[in-house]
């Protein structure tokens, strides 16, 4: 399956694609009498089909001490139906010349195949059967939970990386859902059973919980018809009430470190609590997009400029920032350093470069380009045929609206250079920091 890391990846690289992809395709939406909403994509370059179907289900709905859960139940919706046979859905998907795939985040869990168009109702057919008819019992779980186990093993516990990260976050959010990774503790994974299982996909897996989206070579008409075919008759059933957890205010800084002999160059990061699109601050969401973009955006930032073109201290320089959570968002900086270059050195100037920033704010020029290299990259993006699904269909799982997806460019474009430099003195506070530095140990 797909873990959140690669999610975020190919995310962050479409980050620019909503509206053009909405406008592109002619996004059309409808919501079936069981409360399935549905969207549209129509892409006829190419004979091929993309099914998304994301449920408004995620880690964030897991009872505490059952961490590992949703993604659990996501590797669990590939072993049978009472009409499919355990291990049948991927085999009779690549027997049609398809792939499938699924991933899980702490926000939703989303199933997806790509085929091409001609199979479009048997992917449907498949997926509607698992919507309602799952067979969760003691022969799939038992065997199932030693894999998400061993995922973890190969995933998060074998690399330093994925390690160091999982406890930065843990440290970072006290409260909120980031707090535990998706895939689990793994004390709390080898207790989850058959019953929990059985209980969280009876409760969130359902018409009224999930958004179809249909890319590709597919017309409206025709989506509207298999939708009603095969989802329409499965019942909808009442949610459970959904709990929001308030993020306390940071009051100190934190700083991790961590050595391990696999890890080459050292590894530095800081990160900040920020707005998202739906937590916090969210007026200062697209701002913030756009600072990343100045400090950190590409050979043209200043933090790549500063550390790896003039002064020759990093071999990487970067921000991050991702919106898109019912949570509160990470802002923040990282970097690879070279291999001579004392730490202490590098943060100095490092640190040299955001206080500039801040002091004296960004300038116009750098706004209004990084706006524009924005706003290209829409356009570039239009050439993906599963990248509006994902864009559109993460949106709405979250609670957006196609609307935010599709005014994305004008609303990058109508961020202003005040907005922007307000947005990096509401979030860069070192004193609320969390610095990680992932070292290499010698071998003794």
């Amino acid at each position: 399956m797909i873990d959140r890391t690669l999610l975020s990846a190919l995310l962050v690289a479409l980050v620019a694609a909503p509206a053009a992809h909405a406008a592109m395709f002619e996004a059309e939406s409808f919501t079936l009498e069981n409360g399935l909403q549905v969207v549209v994509l129509p892409n006829h370059r190419a004979p091929i089909a993309t099914q998304m179907v994301w449920y408004k289900v995620g880690a964030y709905e897991e009872i505490r001490g059952k961490t590992g859960l949703a993604h659990f139940l996501e590797h669990l919706m590939f072993r049978g139906t009472k009409e499919t046979p355990a291990g049948a859905f991927s085999r009779i998907v690549a027997e049609n010349g398809g792939r499938d795939n699924a991933f899980t985040t702490h926000d939703f869990t989303a199933y997806f195949q790509n085929v091409a168009s001609d199979r479009l109702p048997l992917v449907m057919k498949l997926e509607a059967e698992r919507m309602a008819d799952l067979v969760i019992d003691d022969a799939v779980v038992v065997p199932e939970r030693q894999v998400i186990i061993e995922e973890r093993h190969m995933r998060v516990d074998n690399n330093p990386s994925a390690l160091f990260d999982e406890q930065l976050d843990a440290v970072l959010y006290q409260n909120q859902r980031p707090h535990d990774p998706v895939i689990g503790w793994e004390s709390e994974m080898r207790g989850l059973e058959t019953a929990d299982a059985q209980a969280f996909y009876r409760a969130w897996y359902a018409p009224n919980n999930a958004v179809l989206v249909l890319a590709g070579d597919v017309t409206p008409e025709r989506a509207r018809q298999l939708a009603e075919q095969y989802y329409g008759p499965i019942k909808p059933h009442e949610l459970p009430s959904r709990v929001t957890l308030a993020e306390p205010p940071k009051v100190a800084a934190t700083r991790l470190v961590m050595k391990s002999p696999r890890v080459a160059e050292t590894r530095w990061s800081r990160a900040y609590l920020a707005p998202s699109y739906l937590s916090g601050e969210t007026r200062y969401a697209y701002a913030l997009q756009v600072l990343e973009e100045v400090l950190g955006g590409g050979a043209s930032s200043r933090l790549y400029k500063g550390l790896v073109v003039d002064q020759g201290i990093a071999l990487s320089a970067g921000a991050f920032y991702d919106p898109d959570t019912r949570s509160l968002a990470s802002f923040g900086f990282a970097a690879t350093l070279k291999h001579d270059v004392p730490l202490a050195d590098f943060e100095a100037k490092l640190e040299a470069i955001v206080k500039t920033a801040l002091a004296d704010g960004v300038t116009a020029d750098e706004v209004e380009r990084a706006k524009s290299r924005m706003r290209t990259g829409a356009i570039f993006a239009q050439d993906s045929l599963s990248g509006p699904a994902r864009m559109v269909g993460e949106a709405l799982a979250e609670g957006r609206s196609l609307e935010d997806v599709q005014s994305w460019p004008d609303r990058i474009g109508a961020v202003t250079l005040e907005q922007v430099n307000e947005a990096a003195r509401l979030v860069i506070h070192d004193d609320f920091a969390v610095t990680g530095v992932l070292l290499p140990q010698p071998a003794s």
